[in-house]
Parts: C-alpha cells; structure tokens; sequence
C-alpha cells in the first residue's frame, strides 16, 4: 500500500514512534506494527537503522527532525500530514543524555537534554491541535525512566527531564479532561539494549544487585506495554507504569 493509498483512508491508525530507530523505540515500532498500526518512525542521527526498520515492517515510514529545533518540528507536522494524514498514537521516546556530575557539567549540556523536555512539549501540542483534537481522540504515551523517581548520580538533567515527562503525562491527561484522548507514562528501569552494554562490568553488577528479578529487561518488555496502552486500555488515564523488574514500585 502507497503512501497516497493510506492517506485516503480512514482505517489505517497510524502511530509515530520518536527515537524509533534504536532500542526501545524500534521496540516499540515493531510492537505497533503488529498491532495493525502503520507506523512513522522517526529519528534524528540513526538515518540507516531507521530505514532499515521501515524496510522491516509492512507499510511503515521514517522521518527526520531535531526535537530540539522548533522549525524542524514545523517541518515533520507538515510531512506527518502528507505522508499519513492522522496521527492516532504518539509515543514520546526520544531523548539525549550527558553524564557528568553537576559541578563539572557545563551549561550547554544541560540545555541539550533539557532542549529534549521542551521539544517534546511542542511536538505534543501541534499533534494534538494538527491531529488528535480534531476527531476527538488519540493516545499519548511518554517514555519516562525509573531514575526520574530514583535519581542517579551524574544524570541530573536527565533524571530532571524524565521526571517531568511523568508530571507531564498527569498535568495534559487533566488538560484533555471529556475527550477520548488518554495520556500516560511507561517508566522502564534498566533495559538491555547498546547503551547498558556499554556499562563497565562493575556497574552493571551494581545494577543487577538492585533489582529483584536478577536481569535487566528487554526493549520488547517495554514495548509490549506501550502496545497495550496504545489499543486496550481504554481506563488508563494520567498514569505511570513502572516496568523494572521490581526494583522501583513506584
């Protein structure tokens, strides 16, 4: 099915999955695939992972945007319309990340992962107003982190960003209070995909110590959540979901 074809269709449910083309995010894209979705990837850097991933699933498609860059945000509203049409599920997933301890953080590197909280602000105001609003519903479901409830040492803004992803699921959840629009927050704990590997083995013992089940979770564990969210929980409003293999109970 074209690109054309689907734009004509009021059947097609389409979700866009932000940072979809690594990790939780590709995750997420194939677990909406096959839930009937045809799915828009997007992605900022990972240009070959992405279109690999397209190339995967039936029907999908990828696009490019700094979240940071209100013009580029302009930009994918406007290619999500000719491309797709609708936007019924929005996952916000993407997110950048310094570590380094407050005293020797500079103040740029603060203001690239903050730039991620306020992108996806604006991302989520113009899918609502260009999309969800207009037909009275849709699902939004925010990528937060357990260490926006725990905290981690050399990840302040990171920690400051993911937290107010979850603050921000509960404030618009109220905001779009009457309307089938439902908002909500999957909070992962440590998850195996090439960031955690990169861990020093020490590190990665540490965390393994933390957490009850003895293992750190895979991207499909967390995407399977996001599927559900995104099809049949039709009473889960203004909620984090702590996926963590109970190290945080939230």
């Amino acid at each position: 099915m074209t690109d054309t074809a689907v734009e004509g269709s009021n059947d097609a449910r389409v979700a866009l999955v932000t940072g979809g083309g690594t990790g939780i995010g590709a995750a997420c894209c194939r677990a909406l695939a096959a839930e009937g979705f045809r799915v828009g990837v997007h992605y900022r850097s990972s240009e070959e992972t992405a279109l690999k991933l397209v190339a995967e699933l039936n029907d999908s498609f990828a696009v490019r945007a700094d979240l940071s860059s209100e013009a580029d945000i302009d930009a994918l509203i406007k290619e999500l319309k000719e491309k797709a049409g609708r936007i019924d599920v929005l996952v916000n997933n993407a997110g950048y990340n310094v570590n380094a301890p407050m005293l020797s953080m500079k103040l740029d590197d603060y203001d690239a992962v903050a730039g991620m909280a306020r992108g996806t602000w604006y991302l989520t105001k113009l899918v609502l107003r260009r999309f969800m609003l207009r037909k009275d519903s849709g699902r939004i479901i925010n990528i937060s982190s357990v260490v926006g409830h725990t905290g981690n040492p050399g990840q302040i803004p990171y920690t400051m960003v993911k937290a107010g992803l979850d603050a921000f699921s509960k404030s618009l959840s109220q905001e779009l209070a009457g309307r089938d629009i439902l908002v909500n927050s999957v909070a992962p704990g440590f998850i195996d995909t090439d960031m955690t590997q990169e861990l020093p083995e020490e590190i990665r013992d540490a965390i393994l110590a933390r957490i009850p089940q003895g293992r750190m979770g895979r991207a499909d564990e967390i995407a399977d959540v996001v599927a559900y969210l995104a099809t049949r929980a039709s009473y889960i409003n203004g909620t984090v979901i702590h996926v963590n293999g109970g190290m945080f109970g939230g």
